[in-house]
Parts: structure tokens; sequence; C-alpha cells
């Protein structure tokens, strides 16, 4: 089964807590929070204090993904406002391999988000280093996109690296993931559905999220 981690992104953010509550309800395993700085992407999000609120009222896993500029910058703070893992775009870091062990050394997963047009192949050197690889499978900013289909090509080679190569790595894949396209993802060798708008826009969140676990 896969991990299902719903985006915050696409919760009613006047309803915080009780949007928390009701994914401590469900079978959902992670909170997925998208950071945006208005200049890595053309959008903002939010940051560091809504995130530390938010941890107060869970212990799910808090899977933080930065799409932001130097996200070098943030990594301790992220760690002390409950980030369990963080991401940051291989797009967005000049030194990727330091940026990695800096966030291991602060207790957290590494994880490496890239953006549709980035070959898989910017980050084989570095794969080992790795505990979640995002692949986008729309462009990086805002949620509600049409999953792109190439996105299940990359899955299938990234897969067979990783696999290849005997590593723990989970691929995780963000945007567009509905109810009718979650089962070719898992297929593909995805490990991590990130679900925005299908699970908050859904009239029955907790069924919608048991609805994605349950896929083979």
């Amino acid at each position: 089964m896969p991990i299902i981690a719903p985006s915050l992104l696409a919760a009613n953010f006047l309803h915080l807590q009780a949007e928390s509550q009701m994914l401590n309800q469900s079978v959902a395993d992670w909170f997925h929070l998208d950071v945006m700085d208005g200049q890595f992407v053309p959008n903002i999000s939010f940051g560091l204090p809504v995130i530390q609120q938010l941890r107060s009222t869970t212990q799910k896993v808090f899977d933080v993904h930065l799409m932001i500029e130097e996200p070098e910058k943030y990594t301790e703070a992220f760690q002390k406002a409950g980030a369990d893992i963080l991401t940051v775009h291989v797009e967005a870091c000049r030194h990727l391999h330091r940026n990695l062990q800096h966030i291991k050394q602060c207790n957290m997963k590494a994880g490496v988000a890239l953006n549709p047009h980035t070959p898989i192949d910017s980050i084989k050197d570095v794969l080992h280093e790795i505990d979640v690889v995002c692949l986008m499978s729309v462009n990086p900013g805002f949620g509600g996109q049409s999953f792109i289909p190439y996105t299940l090509q990359k899955i299938r080679e990234l897969r067979k690296w990783i696999d290849a190569l005997n590593l723990p790595t989970l691929i995780e894949i963000d945007g567009g993931v509905t109810l009718n396209n979650a089962a070719a993802i898992v297929e593909a060798g995805a490990h991590v559905l990130v679900a925005g708008n299908t699970v908050f826009a859904s009239q029955n969140p907790i069924y919608t999220i048991a609805q994605l676990k349950q896929i083979q």
C-alpha cells in the first residue's frame, strides 16, 4: 500500500486545526507541507509559524517541501518547527550534497524534488544520500493542475535505479494525483502519493484517503 501524504496547500486555512483533526482520524501517513516564497515559484503559501502551530496538533510525519530559493539557510529553523522530512529542489541548490548532509545532521530525512523538465540523471550521483525523491508531476506553484503523463516514465526509470542499488529511497509523486490515476502511478513504482484537491475537495475526505491507501 502506498504512503498517503495529503497536501495542506489545498486545506481550508480558516480551519487548519479541524483539517488536522480530520487527517488524524484518517489513514493518512504524512502531512505534506508546501512552503513557497514567490521567487522559486510564482506563488506564496505559508512558512515556519504555521508549521510550528500545526506540529502541536498531530504526531504524524511532517513532510516539508521547500519551493524556495536558498533553502540551505533555513534547514535548522524547519527542524525546530517540526519537520521530519525536509525536501529541497535540485534546481535551487548549488551544493546539493552539502545540503543533504546538513539536513541529516539536523536529524531529519533528506528529500530532493525535481521539476517536470529536470532529468533524473541530475541526482544519480547523490541518490544514495536521498531518503525521498519527490517527482513533480505538475509545474510547481499552484494546486489543481493536471498530471503530466511523462512522469510515469520518470518513475519507472528512477525505480529501476533504486532497486538496482538496493536503496531504501522512496519515490514521491506530487501534483495531479487522483483516484483515476493513482493506480497507474503506484504500478509504475511510486511509494508516496501527495494529494491535495483530491482529498480536501472531496465530500468525504477520510473515505477518499482510505481509497488511495488501498491502491495496490
